[in-house]
């Protein structure tokens, strides 16, 4: 980019106002000028709005003193750090907060030195960040840009005419708990950090982000901070804990731009200091190449039809998709692996950060189809941390197992990609990992719990609810939420049985097919839900299913559809399609929802960002309902499942508070793209996808010809609009298509999938061979 059109750039992010901060500043008619990177930085959406690249390692963005960084409602900032995770409910990240100020530096504290701002002076486009910095904390009138590569972030600090413009460097204040820091002014450009963290909601083992930052210009004063101590002309502090940090000086009189790349590394200081050579660049050319690497992303797909509102709301999901997780290898392919080791990458980028509990069910079937050379090394990374850190992960930050959530949401994961042909030449290293660990527990020196209660649930069918029993290790445990971590255990064999019989495993399909029934060893026939067992067998805690205990944020009216794996005999349990049918109606307000669905959806269903408990109403804004709407495919009523769907569909806006629940990594948008697209996996792990009404007339899927032959899948649906929204007839690459489902094979080897649609229901999808099916 020349000087001359970054001017241009700035004219046009200086004429957004107040409540419109969702305008980029891409040109017209490119979709990166469609997304709005504030969307979910308010109301607990836990997004963030700051620079990144797809899956890039550095997320670099301001933090205002939310726990995850970033909250609307804030009006000052304390830093622009490295790494951020898209949507995570607990702290986490945050690593480096470096802020511009002007005068002495007398205040370590960044909750003292934060900078007050606007959001008439702050915008955002996909890789660019811009906000224009008040006056509290000495920095008034200072403008901040950021940008990023897949390593490296870059900032772009405007000062006013001073001989005292500051660079402060906060190694010791991240989002999360830091062990201990260190900081060291290398030269006159060039200053180097280590911080070693640890925690997600609990505590993990330690974990070291090395970072180095170099810029373009000397400085010509600097100096260091321990707690509340401010030294000049000191270069390096020793780790340790508390506020460690340092600040460097410029003389901006003549020449008021400052320009900075920061690089990480998760290995070592050489690896930071080879990523920032192999990535440094200019700020307006790395801008440049951030903007076009979101632009391919997101014409992955293509759309024809809808409001500018809905197409703004859907590519900036489709963005917020594509954010994690994130390369964890440097340039060299180096890599800490979960042994705490170094390794090389060999063939593949190894990623990491695995929220697996909620990315199973939508995100990781996102990518598989969108970006399935990176879901491919995605799960080779995976297949990585059981051969080097000794078991598979449950949710993984960094370099450490965090054991956040329940169940077992690795084997689905994998054998979703195993579905999609992303583990060719795996297959069998896969299923000997997912294999051991549905059948085993970790053991006792290993940092994580994997199916903690595998030894009773392989004996008894069921995890018993244990509420007062102390946690093995840190993170989560099965036995304080028995019942959906037994639901999710069956969910998991259902898919391993799946991916056993794929590969002729016969008798482990038919082993793995049994146990993913044991959801019937929870079913009360006096309640009709499903409930906790104790040790002893009995069934525990209130018969009431909104008060029932034992299901991990949820309850037993919400964990009641988690059966995927069996939905026809869930529905049989329950009584049959009529009873399983009022049911549902019940659950979703049904009535209501036909006479107001967005009203319905956010005074009905939704309560508040966590409060997940006392319920018997769809909870739209976390992982265990996720699927319910597409329960009605399975009572032959699949109408319902559209006007589900649309209704939760209205719960996601333009706007900064404009998501439903906490995004973690993608979950929620993903969920938003593929309801919109009116093509839903219905059966994570296996290979089945539910149909609903796509609310676009036309979706183009540009897809990988590597592992997608025909390149391309069309979705139509002409005249689809609020009124005209029921599906009347299916065509399958132009022949009829009566059932209310297709298979990752269809996807794969097809081409288009067309729906006729009309204002009144019809009789498609009702037979009984329409439903989707049961694994086994």
């Amino acid at each position: 980019m020349t000087r001359r059109r970054r001017v241009t750039v700035l004219a046009l992010a200086a004429t957004l106002g107040a409540g419109t901060p969702a305008k980029a500043t891409a040109p017209d008619g490119d979709l990166t000028s469609l997304v709005n990177p504030f969307i979910g930085t308010e109301n607990e959406g836990n997004t963030f709005p700051g620079a990144a690249v797809p899956f890039g390692m550095v997320q670099l963005s301001p933090d205002t003193g939310h726990s995850t960084g970033y909250d609307y409602k804030d009006h000052h900032i304390r830093g622009f750090s490295t790494v951020h995770l898209s949507g995570v409910g607990c702290r986490i990240g945050g690593d480096l907060p470096v802020l511009p100020t002007t005068g002495e530096v007398t205040q370590t504290d960044n909750a003292r030195y934060a900078a007050e701002f606007s959001h008439k002076n702050e915008t955002a486009r996909p890789g660019y960040y811009r906000v224009r910095l008040g006056s509290p904390g000495g920095s008034g009138g200072i403008t901040a840009e950021l940008t990023a590569t897949a390593r490296t972030g870059r900032q772009r600090y405007t000062f006013p005419a001073t001989e005292q413009a500051n660079v402060l460097f906060n190694a010791g204040q991240s989002l999360h708990r830091a062990v201990s820091s260190s900081v060291q002014v290398v030269d006159n450009r060039t200053v180097r950090t280590a911080i070693t963290g640890r925690g997600f909601c609990q505590d993990t083992r330690p974990y070291t982000v090395y970072t180095i930052t170099r810029f373009d210009r000397p400085f010509h004063a600097y100096g260091t901070w321990k707690d509340d101590r401010v030294t000049k002309n000191s270069r390096s502090s020793s780790a340790a804990t508390g506020r460690n940090g340092a600040w460097v000086r410029f003389d901006t009189t003549d020449d008021r731009e400052v320009e900075a790349t920061t690089a990480i590394s998760y290995v070592d200081a050489a690896g930071a200091e080879r990523n920032l050579r192999a990535e440094e660049d200019d700020f307006d050319r790395t801008a440049d190449a951030a903007q076009e690497a979101w632009e391919q992303r997101l014409r992955s797909i293509e759309t024809q039809g809808g409001t500018r509102t809905l197409r703004r709301t859907f590519y900036s999901s489709l963005y917020r998709s594509f954010l994690s997780p994130n390369i964890g290898s440097d340039v060299d392919g180096r890599y800490t692996g979960w042994d705490q080791r170094t390794h090389r990458a060999r063939g593949f980028t190894y990623y990491q950060n695995w929220s697996l509990w909620d990315t199973y069910r939508t995100q990781a079937q996102l990518l598989a189809l969108l970006a399935p050379r990176e879901a491919r090394d995605m799960a080779l990374s995976v297949l990585r941390v059981d051969a080097e850190g000794g078991w598979l992960p449950k949710w993984g930050y960094g370099t450490v197992e965090t054991n956040i959530m329940t169940g077992d949401p690795v084997t689905p994961y994998l054998t979703n990609a195993f579905h999609h042909g992303l583990l060719a030449g795996h297959e069998e290293e896969a299923y000997r990992a997912l294999k051991r660990n549905a059948d085993g527990v970790p053991p006792p020196t290993n940092p994580g719990v994997g199916r903690e209660g595998n030894a009773q649930y392989l004996k008894d069918g069921y995890v018993p609810y244990l509420p007062d029993r102390q946690r093995s290790k840190p993170g989560d445990s099965d036995f304080h939420e028995g019942a959906s971590a037994t639901l999710e255990y069956a969910l998991a064999d259902g898919a391993l049985a799946r991916m056993a019989r794929d590969l002729g495993h016969r008798e482990d399909a038919r082993r793995y097919t049994a146990r993913s029934r044991n959801y019937r060893n929870l079913y009360d026939r006096k309640t009709g839900f499903f409930r906790p067992r104790g040790a002893d067998g009995e069934f525990a805690g209130s018969a009431d299913p909104a008060k029932s205990p034992g299901f991990h944020e949820g309850t037993a009216w919400q964990y009641q559809w988690l059966v995927p794996q069996d939905l026809p005999g869930l529905v049989e349990l329950i009584g049959g399609k009529d009873k399983a049918d009022h049911r549902l109606d019940s659950f979703f307000a049904y009535d209501r929802l036909l006479t107001d669905p967005a009203r319905t959806a956010r005074e009905v269903w939704v309560n508040g960002p966590y409060d997940y408990y006392n319920a018997d109403k769809y909870n739209p804004q976390n992982e265990p309902d996720l699927i319910a709407p597409y329960t009605y495919l399975s009572t032959g009523r699949p109408w319902k499942t559209t006007d589900v769907v649309h209704a939760a569909l209205t719960l996601f806006t333009d706007a900064p508070d404009g998501m439903t629940g906490n995004d973690d990594l993608g979950t929620m948008s993903a969920w938003m793209v593929l309801s919109a697209i009116g093509v839903y996996p219905v059966q994570p792990g296996a290979d089945v996808w539910g149909l609903s009404t796509p609310v676009f007339e036309r979706v183009d899927l540009r897809l990988d010809k590597r592992f997608y032959p025909r390149g391309r899948f069309t979705v139509s649906a002409p005249g689809t609009s609020r009124t005209d929204r029921y599906v009347r007839s299916v065509r399958l690459d132009g022949e009829a298509y009566d059932r209310t489902y297709v298979t990752t094979q269809a996807l794969r080897e097809g081409e288009r999938l067309d729906f006729r649609v009309g204002p009144r229901p019809g009789d498609w999808g009702t037979g009984a061979a329409a439903v989707p099916p049961a694994i086994g």
